[in-house]
């Protein structure tokens, strides 16, 4: 009986634990209350029950009694944190404190209230926005043809130029009282991912003055004079602009950069006026060798005191235009035989004057934390676009063509070795679109969420790598093949252009997202460092106190609700849903609550040194995003009505992110600095185990078939891809092939009924006719197998040139002679077919 006894203590308190934070007072009170029931009924005896009672009075009074809880725990307490706080420079300070957090901290805090997001608005499009798609943006994808620009042009055509220009596209962010079209984040994303899916390019052309430029950084902090004179320029296009911060010595640690400008007087317009002479030394500037206005990043000083009594000012930020006396810059770099502009420049002892720091002169030394603020918002809009982007236009143009592709006599998507790549190709498009959309929710509701934004462009730009490679697995000789025809080798080059910029993702794993989020998204770390910088002891440790027991009630609840959770697989968390989606929702709760207790200890544990243990942060970084992507696919699929064909999409996802999750967690266990107390927290993790496993085969079959055939689900999917059917089209060819097999599948399956072969010799069409002649199809029939054939034909048929070809820069006039161009032969033979 007193084994029993105590078992249901122990369940009662961890459920209460779980589902409560009591304070101080009430705990004691608690505890007492147990032991006197436990002493009552003789569970508490001999000198075990003496020893317990000792311990819970002398832990009772150390912790209720301020004076005795202040010098032999707290100040200890504090003692060791400021030992072990890590350096922290001024730039990672102004890094942590920008943006906000919002769905990332709960999901860190181990109890996400799942009501409240499924309430939260959804992110959708005015008619001006969506009208701005289907008109304007639509047209432009027509104009970019994504051979002409990568291999013949190197850059966009001239059409493409006016057209962007015309119709404003550089001034999507910026309000229309400037002149600009006002979008908002989600319209913003929509026509970034529609732009990039058909070329990289044109995509990036259009994406970073509306991210980290001049334009967001003068909305958000320029003067009313900087405002009114620049944004109806940038908007209309006059001014081409840029935005140089990063150096060949300073990459992702910007704080380290040599670019510099000393407060002086100089010469400006005939005048002496105060400014700076700035020397710098720049590189992988987008747009630069076009660019107009030159956004710059540089750490300002003023040895002569001029603006004050500090000389070391702080990174700083300018608009010069690129016509300035010693700014040079027009050359370029190739990256990856993508055609965007991007390239290097420079300046010596450049003089600008103060009116053109952004802000004014008020804003000298603020530059860091403009341009943190100002990243979140892009990071967040930009290159997760251009991941969905690669992932949508893969899902459906490279499902067609495993429809439309036969081998042994079978569309090669029905083999189960390529049913199981398009499968993670259509579940990692569905969850990376998921993120894109709540997160541009997020922005639209005034959200500026540093660690979401950094989180969503790793996991998108990652998956773009892993969805874009599984791509050309499928296509095999259709991708290497370089082309007017081929739709997918230039997007494979340019992989790496999205894993690297904006942060780097290793960089954002192993330190960013982790490092960055346990600071923002923890509810007492930030003031336990705060307290712990206090000069003043007295007020140091007063301060501490008050945060201390706030942490230790923390980690008590989460370790509860670890433990209570594990044991009980999730099933007593509160589902927003009825049905057997429920469990999603419980089983993300109980991998919140196990991650957020893991990362408490590990900070309490391991304390500064955890900053260097970047492949435990890494770790925690991979939990941390695979949990908020699961949530942001279970909103999703709520949002769009729970339509039943998207269930095995999402239940795909779903599994595959708790997998991972769980993963995580595991491998932070296995790789704990004291493997005894990894063993210990292994028990609290999983008590029973690692319960989840990746998604199934049948599941991912059920995935698979949605990419090989038209049908609501993959137009949902795919949704906001610019489609042609033009046989001409790299793409379009695939649109249009594949309605041609699926409007010939019935009599194709006449014809394998009838075990009728093509004669050897015989012509296609010939034996079409004898076909006719014998009855198993009709004219009509014979019609559609013999278009749908042809068709097929010129989507596997790959591009070749004259052994003489030169590379881009071959007189366009004379290109044709070149290129022997497969789609342009087929489009031409089916037009003449259609004619006769």
């Amino acid at each position: 009986m007193g084994i029993l006894f105590w078992l249901l203590v122990l369940a009662g308190a961890t459920y209460l634990l779980a589902t409560f934070t009591p304070s101080l007072i009430v705990a004691t009170v608690a505890g007492a209350v147990i032991l006197w029931v436990a002493s009552i009924f003789g569970f508490l005896g001999g000198w075990f029950g003496s020893l317990v009672v000792v311990a819970f009075i002398a832990a009772a009074v150390l912790f209720n009694v301020r004076s005795l809880r202040m010098k032999w725990v707290s100040s200890p307490m504090l003692n060791y944190v400021r030992k072990v706080l890590p350096p922290m420079s001024n730039t990672e300070r102004e890094a942590i404190e920008a943006g906000t957090v919002w769905w990332d901290a709960q999901i860190f805090q181990g109890d996400p209230q799942w009501h409240e997001l499924l309430k939260y608005p959804e992110a959708s499009l005015t008619e001006e926005e969506q009208a701005f798609l289907d008109g304007p943006a639509e047209e432009l994808c027509a104009l970019m043809d994504d051979w002409e620009i990568t291999y013949e042009a190197n850059n966009l055509p001239k059409p493409a130029w006016d057209h962007i220009k015309k119709h404003r596209f550089l001034g999507m962010v910026i309000p229309k009282e400037y002149g600009g079209l006002g979008f908002s984040a989600m319209a913003h994303s929509e026509v970034v991912t529609k732009l990039s899916a058909r070329s990289v390019s044109g995509g990036v052309c259009v994406m970073v003055p509306n991210s980290l430029g001049p334009g967001e950084l003068l909305l958000h902090y320029g003067t009313d004079e900087q405002k009114s004179y620049y944004l109806p320029r940038l908007a209309r296009g006059e001014e081409i602009p840029c935005f140089a911060l990063t150096g060949p010595s300073a990459g992702s640690d910007a704080g380290a950069m040599p670019d510099y400008g000393v407060v002086c007087y100089g010469q400006h317009e005939g005048k002496e006026v105060l400014g700076l002479r700035v020397t710098w030394e720049k590189r992988y500037i987008t747009l630069g060798p076009i660019a107009t206005l030159l956004g710059l990043a540089f750490k300002a000083y003023d040895p002569d005191g001029l603006l004050g009594d500090v000389e070391d000012l702080g990174i700083t930020c300018a608009l010069i235009p690129t016509d300035t006396p010693g700014v040079n810059i027009g050359r370029r770099h190739m990256p990856l035989n993508q055609a965007f502009m991007n390239g290097p420049n420079s300046g010596d002892q450049v003089f600008i004057p103060m009116e053109w720091i952004i802000g004014g002169p008020d804003m000298v030394g603020q530059g860091w934390r403009m341009l943190m603020e100002s990243l979140s918002v892009g990071r967040g809009i930009s290159l997760p676009s251009s991941g969905v982007a690669a992932g949508k236009a893969c899902s459906r143009f490279v499902g067609g063509y495993a429809r439309v592709r036969k081998q042994f006599n079978l569309p090669i998507g029905r083999f189960e070795g390529i049913e199981e790549v398009l499968g993670r190709m259509a579940g990692l498009t569905y969850t990376m679109d998921a993120g894109r959309r709540m997160t541009c929710a997020a922005l639209d509701q005034g959200e500026k969420p540093s660690v979401v934004s950094a989180m969503l462009k790793h996991f998108n730009t990652e998956s773009m790598r892993t969805v874009v490679n599984d791509g050309m697995d499928i296509i095999g000789g259709k991708g290497i093949c370089l082309g007017p025809s081929n739709f997918l080798g230039r997007a494979y080059q340019g992989i790496p252009v999205g894993i690297t910029v904006e942060g780097a993702n290793i960089l954002t794993r192993s330190m960013i997202v982790f490092g960055q989020g346990a600071m923002r998204c923890h509810p007492w770390l930030i003031k336990e460092i705060q307290s712990a910088s206090l000069p003043n002891r007295q007020e140091a440790l007063e301060n501490f106190d008050e945060a201390l027991r706030g942490h230790i009630g923390y980690a008590v609840q989460n370790g509860a609700r670890s433990l209570l959770h594990g044991l009980t697989k999730g099933r007593l968390v509160d589902a927003p849903i009825v049905g057997p989606n429920a469990k999603y929702y419980r089983r993300l709760t109980r991998m919140s609550a196990a991650y957020s207790f893991l990362a408490d200890f590990a900070m309490l544990f391991l304390g500064g040194g955890l900053k260097r243990k970047e492949m435990l942060s890494g770790r925690f970084a991979d939990g941390l995003i695979h949990m908020y992507m699961a949530s942001a696919v279970l909103k999703r699929f709520e949002d769009t009505g729970a339509p039943a064909e998207d269930q095995p999409l999402m239940e795909w996802s779903v599994r595959y992110c708790l997998f991972q999750t769980q993963i995580a967690l595991d491998q932070i266990l296995r790789n704990f600095p004291s493997t005894p107390i990894g063993l210990i927290l292994r028990g609290l993790v999983f008590p029973l185990g690692r319960r989840y496993r990746t998604p199934n085969d049948k599941l991912t079959q059920a995935c698979a078939r949605i990419l090989m055939s038209p049908s609501e689900a993959r137009d949902r999917l795919t949704d906001g891809l610019y489609i042609t059917r033009d046989p001409a089209d790299a793409t379009g060819a695939i649109e249009y092939a594949l309605d041609c097999v699926m409007a010939a599948d019935g009599a194709e399956r006449k014809i394998k009924d009838s075990r009728r072969k093509v004669p050897y010799g015989m012509d296609y069409e010939t034996w079409l006719q004898t076909l006719v002649a014998d009855g198993v199809i009709t004219n009509d029939e014979a019609e559609l197998v013999s278009t749908a054939a042809r068709a097929t034909h010129a989507v596997v048929m790959v591009d070749d040139f004259a052994n003489d070809q030169r590379h881009a820069g071959t007189d366009t006039d004379h290109l044709g002679s070149y290129i022997q161009n497969p789609l342009a032969e087929a489009a031409a033979e089916q037009q003449h077919a259609r004619s006769a």
